[in-house]
């Protein structure tokens, strides 16, 4: 009968084999994380505004918001 003989297990440097696995993992994860964060909400985010203020006229919805009443210390056109 023989017997297999058991590995020895791995004692030093066993941490740092550890850690530089799980640093360069964590460090794919959030690169992956911020692209996502980029192209998902920021740009979609820019291009928005960038639409709005396209064609947005201050005056005019300043006026709509006076006629309709909704400023207390500015009377409506007329009055």
């Amino acid at each position: 009968m023989s017997q297999g003989l058991l590995a020895k297990p791995q004692m030093r440097g066993l941490l740092a084999k550890r850690l530089r696995f799980h640093i360069v993992g964590a460090f794919v994860v959030s690169l992956s994380v911020v692209a996502l964060y980029k192209f998902g909400v920021a740009e979609p985010r820019k291009r928005a505004y960038a639409n709005f203020y396209k064609n947005y006229d201050a005056v005019k919805e300043f006026e709509a918001m006076r006629d309709a009443g909704v400023f207390h210390g500015v009377r409506p056109k007329g009055e």
